[in-house]
């Protein structure tokens, strides 16, 4: 790493200077996350007249988004650890590939089928994508400052993604038509994929113990029921059988995966890691700041477009505020993460989104509320996107570097669960309520309560107040 150090009035400790190749490292590592963060919201717009065009009913257009959440959030910490075994640049690469060609199917999809296919692939690519490239980034940049930095640039363009994927998605599809929205990922993969492999190191573990079959087979179906249920009844309620029953086959093959890796003597999850205080109860926090922000986000679409009447675009506007906001976060999140610490940062970020959560129970039916979303949401981004990166390197410090994939599936695994729990435990109470505005009063009521007991939970649990945080195992003393 070329951090300069060299000068000693310098500030570097704060803002260490990355060589060319570091910058070049990151840029093709972030691209690859902005790449995956984009195709999460880019499509939503462009749904209904994509059903149209491939003449899918709209009970069928939740598929669009289940094909690609179920492979990118259930195969994450299998890949992750295979990463880790057999070269996390060789997977890398291998996600980026697929990806690519897969994105290029659903531009050209020519039936549901076929586009359906696509949009499964390119969740496949994205799962070996997050995990290994997330990893790539943890251990290419030194834990402290370098690290810090990375992952803050890492974070916001996460954020900044599905944001710009919001508006971006409207703008494409009134424009262009809707395959172009897949189009645009399939020239991003494109852009990455010759940069990568003259530029990412190969990592691995030095020595290669066998994969834990038994535990990837009950992690990987776990989450697959698990994601399958919480994404289906987003739309259709829990009251379905098959709703029901993946939820519960998702809790048994999960519990069996604990098991499997309390027993067997190379577990694909240490169950050690998890009980270290930081992995525990940082991705606590990230599922909570996650969770409960992409629920925000879904009832105030909801908001301004049913009760506001604000057309799809003008909606995309008001949330353009909030990327904007979230970039200017990430440039000063590294600083405030480096003079408090990334515990603090995270309780103070979960209490701060809390907050201005709360200040969105003030929405009514006047055009006033228009300025108010705008600026509690957008503030509010600021603090959830402080919080994902404190999350971040909450988990992966003082985890080695052999287990910096495992470590950080857990926390790409925790962002997807996040992404795709909240909407259904929570937003069904806006969608099914007599009156739309009382179900989002509802909803943000819930949220912030959630928000701020978790912050409550996180600092208890964290140590924060005792300034005695360590990462050891949670029941050590």
């Amino acid at each position: 790493m070329a951090i300069d150090t060299t000068n000693p009035d310098s500030d570097s400790l704060d803002t260490p200077r990355l060589s060319t190749r570091d910058k070049l490292v990151l840029f093709v590592l972030c691209a690859a996350q902005f790449m995956v963060a984009l195709d999460f919201s880019v499509l939503n717009v462009a749904l209904p007249v994509l059903g149209a065009d491939l003449g899918m009913s709209p009970s069928a257009l939740q598929w669009a988004v289940t094909a690609f959440a179920l492979p990118s959030g259930g195969f994450l910490l299998l890949f992750g650890r295979i990463g880790d075994l057999y070269g996390r640049r060789k997977l890398f690469l291998i996600g980026l590939a697929l990806f690519g060609a897969a994105s290029l199917l659903a531009t050209f999809a020519w039936d549901p089928a076929s586009f359906l296919a696509g949009r499964a692939l390119q969740g496949l690519g994205a799962a070996a994508i997050v995990p290994t490239g997330m990893s790539l980034l943890t251990t290419t940049f030194p834990e402290g400052p370098a690290r810090d930095r990375a992952l803050g640039i890492s974070g916001t363009l996460l954020s900044l993604g599905f944001t710009v994927g919001m508006v971006a998605g409207g703008t494409l599809t009134d424009t262009f038509g809707w395959r172009s929205t897949m189009g645009l990922l399939s020239l991003f993969a494109l852009i990455v994929l010759p940069l990568a492999p003259g530029l990412l190191p190969e990592s691995r573990t030095p020595d290669r113990p066998r994969l834990d079959v038994p535990g990837a087979i009950t992690v990987t179906g776990g989450l697959l029921s698990l994601i399958y249920a919480l994404s289906t009844a987003a739309d259709h309620g829990f009251a379905r059988t098959d709703v029901l029953t993946t939820l519960v086959a998702g809790i048994l093959l999960l519990a069996a995966f604990v098991t499997i890796e309390s027993r067997t003597e190379t577990p694909l999850v240490s169950l050690p890691m998890l009980r270290r205080r930081t992995v525990a109860w940082g991705n606590i926090g990230g599922l909570v700041t996650f969770s409960m922000m992409s629920t925000v986000v879904f009832v105030l679409t909801l908001y301004l477009q049913e009760v506001l009447h604000l057309s799809a675009f003008e909606t995309g506007l008001v949330f353009g505020v909030q990327g904007v906001l979230s970039a200017v976060a990430g440039t000063y999140a590294p600083r405030v993460i480096g003079r408090f610490g990334p515990r603090r940062t995270l309780v103070g970020s979960l209490v701060g989104q809390g907050t201005l959560i709360a200040a969105l129970l003030g929405l009514g039916t006047g055009s006033w509320s228009v300025w108010l979303a705008m600026a509690a949401v957008s503030l509010a981004s600021m603090f959830h996107l402080g919080a994902i990166i404190s999350y971040g390197i909450t988990v992966t410090s003082g985890v080695p570097d052999e287990e910096q994939g495992l470590a950080t599936g857990l926390v790409t695994s925790t962002q997807q669960v996040g992404i795709t729990v909240g909407i259904p435990l929570l937003g069904v109470l806006a969608t099914t309520s007599d009156d739309l505005l009382s179900g989002v009063h509802t909803v943000l009521a819930l949220d912030t309560v959630i928000v701020l007991a978790a912050a409550v939970l996180v600092a208890t649990g964290l140590r924060v107040r005792s300034g005695a945080v360590e990462a050891k195992p949670v029941g050590a003393r």
